[in-house]
């Protein structure tokens, strides 16, 4: 956390116009670094994401965590952009912005004149950042589209990502949402740098699908260079580095990273079995693959033998690099998680969470805002509007006609 003037965004104005995630969290990176976040809702209900934990397979807590998480360091404005006074204001702020970020989708921007090619004529300057579903152009261009349905859908993800034999399994909230937040940072950054050098805004975009086919990209690869596919569904031989293996209390330990005699060694000196360091059908790897259901059998009753913690002590003490498959319950509790940074206590006391996940990226010497309050709908209205030029009897009028 640093003081304002110490921040890289400090001075910079961004406006985010999206909803959900994708969009709104790269604003959020921004306002992680200084930017003069303003999120722009509809009157009353707002962003539509406020509602997730309403939902009866979200986790119950008594505050919004996603939103916490999600929206925080930025001001909330209401406009309700069906008015032509929520428009004007709304253009107001567009003469004035360093970055526009919107997923609405492209007929949504074009009938309420939100274009690239309507906005830009205000601020030739303007970084504008749009999100789709399926992109820019083509004939699925104006379709809309969670993260679900598009990055893990539609990319082939869903497909590849399941047991041998079992149906397409679904994806977790925001699962394809936040890694797109980051490509749409990368994107504004980028822009940001060409503003500097060119002095020219532009228009910068990406999709759901391209992140979901970059992120399956190994394999979707694969496809668009002709390869033969099959063995993608083929049935697996059983191997120890591929399958999940039952602890004592129900739980899973992945030995993905037991790759060597000696590493497999280590794993038997921790468990105990000391008999099995000269057995003929382990001595290596083609001993191995020749007695594979031997060795499956061995590990799976070993492992059956102590719970999760207690392995784990174990395999630490002789440096076995196997890996617990987590609970996310379990993530609070793991130290890695805080040493490293990837949580952080609130710099807000107003902010109700006693620790809140921050944005991938860690540069040395860049310091952040901290953990801050996230905003209510319209939290800030009059004070941007006042900000604008409007005064008091203006900001009325535009209440009392239902345009903030």
């Amino acid at each position: 956390m640093a003081e304002s003037e110490d921040l890289l965004f400090k001075g910079l104005k961004v406006l985010d116009v999206g909803t959900w995630i994708a969009g709104p969290v790269s604003a959020t990176m921004l306002a992680d670094y200084g930017a003069d976040v303003i999120k722009v809702e509809t009157p009353g209900m707002g962003d539509p994401y406020r509602m997730m934990t309403s939902s009866p397979l979200s986790p119950r807590l008594d505050y919004n965590y996603p939103w916490v998480l999600d929206a925080r360091n930025k001001r909330g404005i209401s406009l309700n952009l069906k008015t032509e006074s929520g428009r004007a204001i709304l253009m107001r702020l567009v003469a004035d912005c360093d970055v526009y970020i919107t997923n609405q989708p492209t007929p949504t921007r074009e009938r309420f004149g939100l274009t690239y090619e309507q906005l830009a004529p205000l601020n030739p300057r303007m970084i504008y950042a749009s999100l789709s579903a399926y992109g820019e152009t083509g004939p699925d261009a104006g379709r809309e589209g969670f993260d679900a349905v598009t990055w893990w859908a539609r990319s082939g993800l869903m497909d590849l990502v399941r047991a041998q034999g079992a149906a397409p399994g679904g994806s977790t909230p925001g699962m394809g949402d936040h890694p797109t937040a980051v490509t749409m940072y990368a994107m504004i950054v980028t822009a940001l740098l060409r503003r500097e050098r060119t002095g020219k805004g532009s228009h910068v975009h990406t999709s759901l699908l391209h992140n979901g086919i970059w992120s399956n990209a190994c394999h979707a690869q694969a496809a668009f260079s002709g390869a033969e596919l099959s063995p993608l569904k083929a049935e697996r031989p059983p191997s120890p580095n591929r399958t999940p293996f039952l602890t004592r209390d129900g739980r899973y330990l992945w030995l993905y990273m037991v790759r060597t005699q000696e590493e497999l060694d280590a794993l038997f000196v921790a468990a105990g079995r000391h008999d099995l360091l000269g057995d003929e059908r382990f001595a290596d790897a083609n001993a191995r693959l020749a007695n594979m259901a031997d060795l499956m059998a061995v590990l799976a009753e070993i492992l059956l033998e102590r719970d999760l913690a207690d392995w784990m002590a174990a395999f630490r003490e002789y440096n076995v690099p196997v890996v617990p498959i987590a609970e996310v319950g379990d993530l609070p509790d793991d130290p890695q998680v805080k040493a490293a940074g990837i949580i952080s206590p609130p710099a807000d006391p107003s902010v109700p969470a006693q620790w809140v996940i921050n944005h991938p990226m860690h540069i040395d010497g860049m310091p952040t805002a901290g953990i801050r309050h996230a905003p209510e709908v319209g939290e800030h209205t009059a004070d941007v509007l006042s900000e604008l030029g409007y005064d008091t009897a203006a900001i009325a009028a535009f209440r009392a006609e239902g345009a903030i």
